[in-house]
């Protein structure tokens, strides 16, 4: 723990009642999630943390909300400086409910996965604004930088209501460094021995006693290729990306306001780095395969909370939010060109009626314009495509909190697309504290999802498989059922938190991504109520000595799909996870040590098949493989420097690349990834921090 005692007097001094009050109503009211609202009334709260800036208490760096009807945990900024974390994908790496794997060989592209499903059925928000659906579901893990994060809070199962209607296999909210905190500089820089370097700044002033303003920058570069495997191929792409984010707040007794705007630049360049084996006779050598992928995404958003009624959290707000994604993306000889356009907005109402009753309802509506144009097969001819969907809702959302000891949340929505008719979303959380030991919940909820499969799976072009596309795809919906409890002894002081959870989920319709049908195609269809998964997981968290402390966490996944011989387990899909995380904190916080070891256990392959040169395609399965991160960081005043290394442990999936040393031909396949891509990487880096008080 690092207490900067000098600061506690003259924080003290301003009042820190009355901007505890603003900050409480400001991320409860204004954002509007569920997740955030607990987490404004937990103790030691994100508005505390804004507040009280000096003050950073690294063991508590992720936290279950106990005081939350659902089943959330909140990451914070302590937990993500345990890592590297250079951007989102990579903040999940000390924890045990969130995987982040490649979705291919050549992209770079990331997916998470919850409760043994795609990211695509997590509910991505980013200040509880939807967000990264769509043509930026790909990449987007890559959009937001580790340094600009302040706190992101994993909602598993059914979420609230209040976001929307697409929460099936759980929620990710991420909030972003405040422009109403402090006055203060923060600066991070990364360079790794591969050659990749980054470089963030975010710094935020005061003007007056309510406007404030704040500016992020993120850039970074990949200056080396790594062919480590030597099958040709970069390892990984080559990125260079350029985001800036500018904000405002404005906070009164009565009116809070925000608006913000960013914009990002990015390209990846991958591919054959030299010339595989194969030659054409007639021809001479055939020309390398390369794959450009070149990205342009603007965002804006507004927030407007008016504040009725401060005793009893009374406020309306209005949220509105623009985006525009704008991809062109090269595989070899095919490409795919997308435009993307969305508008989303909602009005909220939200007012307690004493501490037992509260009530929240609200209107919402979201519009999404795709344009496509693409060439999924060389022997065919271009084509273009536009997609509109309009989506008009109204929620209600009913929450009975009995001293804390009893929480029940139960929402309604109803919403109406313009594609697909009528959505009827209900859901409900419940969960009981019977004592300070003990905390029970359990959860069940219905989802939708409008699949978008070109623009979500466009990293499939990076092959010579053929695509194959059902039409007039229906929307995606299913029901998410869990339970979980968790103990803490009180004899023990709390020293060790034991818990347990278990999931299950149901599809009415699923997008079917079927790889064994064909192994020269990949076939894109709509599934009816044969799809499911289960997903249970335990975990242990111990507080060993006042600066040790220790996570392990097992998770069992069963994911089975119907592909047209029964079902079978998903492919390329690890049915058991292991992670054990240590951090040590010694001399009051001067040096802090973490680690974290992944075991990833096996699962299925797609069907296999005899390739032209007689070989096997791929073995039936993969085996389990451990990794290993770990990171030493030294604290200083306004400094800390950290050296770290990922993947310590050297796995890395050989011949990720089917047919590496003939892209061209009809075996190529960069897509059947299930482990690491690189071997060892070690790093650098430092962090710069500076508040005025």
């Amino acid at each position: 723990m690092i207490i900067k005692t000098h600061c506690e007097s003259r924080l003290l001094k301003r009042g820190l009642k009355q901007r505890r009050l603003i900050n409480r109503l400001f991320i409860s009211f204004l954002l509007a999630s569920s997740a955030s609202a607990a987490a404004a009334e937990e103790p030691d709260s994100i508005a505390e943390v804004e507040t009280l800036q000096e003050v950073v208490v690294q063991s508590r760096g992720t936290r279950k909300l106990r005081y939350n009807a659902g089943n959330t945990e909140l990451i914070t900024a302590a937990e993500l400086t345990r890592a590297a974390c250079c951007n989102l994908g990579e903040s999940f790496t000390t924890n045990p409910s969130v995987d982040v794997s490649y979705t291919d060989a050549a992209t770079g592209a990331r997916q998470i996965r919850l409760l043994g499903l795609a990211g695509t059925y997590v509910q991505m928000l980013t200040e509880n604004i939807p967000a990264f659906r769509g043509a930026a579901s790909p990449f987007g893990l890559g959009y937001i930088p580790g340094p600009w994060m302040q706190s992101i809070s994993v909602s598993k199962g059914a979420s609230s209501v209040k976001n929307g209607y697409e929460s099936i296999s759980g929620q990710i909210n991420v909030e972003m460094r405040k422009p109403q905190a402090e006055p203060s500089l923060a600066v991070n820089g990364y360079l790794d021995h591969r050659g990749k370097a980054e470089i963030n700044a975010a710094g935020n002033m005061h003007f007056g006693k309510r406007w404030s303003g704040g500016l992020l920058i993120h850039g970074e570069n990949s200056f080396r290729s790594h062919d480590d495997n030597g099958d040709g191929f970069m390892d990984m792409p080559k990125v260079r990306q350029l985001s800036l984010m500018n904000r405002w707040a404005y906070l009164s007794n009565n009116y809070v306001f925000q608006l913000a705007a960013k914009y990002l630049d990015e390209s990846r360049v991958s591919g054959q780095d030299r010339h595989g084996g194969h030659t054409d006779m007639s021809t001479g050598q055939m020309p390398m395969y390369n794959i450009d992928i070149n990205t342009r995404r603007g965002e804006i958003f507004t927030k407007n909370a008016f504040i009725f009624d401060k005793e009893n959290d009374g406020n309306v707000a209005l949220i509105i939010s623009g985006s525009y994604h704008s991809q062109n993306s090269a595989y070899g000889a095919k490409f795919y060109d997308i435009d993307q356009g969305n508008v989303y907005s909602s009005l909220m109402f939200e007012r307690k009626w004493n501490e037992l009753h509260s009530l929240s309802a609200g209107l919402s509506l979201n519009y999404d314009h795709y344009r496509q144009h693409y060439l999924l097969d060389v022997a065919e001819s271009a084509l273009r495509s536009k997609e509109i969907e309009a989506v008009s809702g109204a929620y209600a959302q009913y929450t009975l909190n009995l001293d804390s000891r009893l929480i029940a949340m139960a929402g309604i929505r109803y919403d109406y697309s313009s594609r697909y008719s009528s959505m009827f979303t209900p859901r409900l959380h419940v969960r009981w504290n019977p004592n300070d030991d003990w905390s029970i919940n359990a959860s069940a909820g219905k989802g939708y999802r409008t699949p978008h499969p070109l623009a979500e799976l466009n990293y499939l072009l990076a092959s010579s498989r053929k695509i194959v596309l059902q039409n007039n795809l229906p929307q995606e919906s299913a029901w998410n059922y869990g339970a979980g409890a968790s103990w803490t002894p009180s004899f023990l002081n709390g020293r060790i938190t034991l818990s347990a959870e278990y999931y299950f989920t149901n599809f009415n319709r699923q997008l079917c991504v079927n790889f064994d049908h064909d192994p020269h195609e990949v076939n894109i269809y709509a599934i009816n109520g044969k799809s499911r998964s289960h997903t249970f997981q335990t975990e242990v968290t111990a507080r060993i000595l006042p600066d040790l402390t220790f996570t392990g966490a097992y998770r069992l996944t069963d994911v089975r799909t119907d592909y047209g011989r029964g079902m079978e387990l998903r492919p390329l899909t690890s049915r058991s996870k292991g992670l054990f995380t240590a951090s040590w904190s010694p001399r009051m916080g001067l040096w802090q040590i973490d680690a974290t070891l992944s075991v990833n256990g096996g699962g299925r392959m797609p069907q296999p098949y005899a390739r032209t040169d007689g070989n096997l395609s791929w073995n039936p399965e993969f085996k389990t493989y451990c990794t290993l991160n770990a990171q030493i960081t030294r604290n200083f005043r306004h400094w800390a420097v950290y050296i770290g290394g990922e993947n310590l442990t050297g796995f890395t999936q050989k011949n990720p690349i089917i047919g590496a040393d003939n892209p061209w031909g009809p075996d190529f396949d960069s897509t059947m990834i299930w482990g690491p891509l690189h071997g060892a990487i070690v790093y650098v880096g430092f962090r710069y921090s500076f508040t005025k008080y």
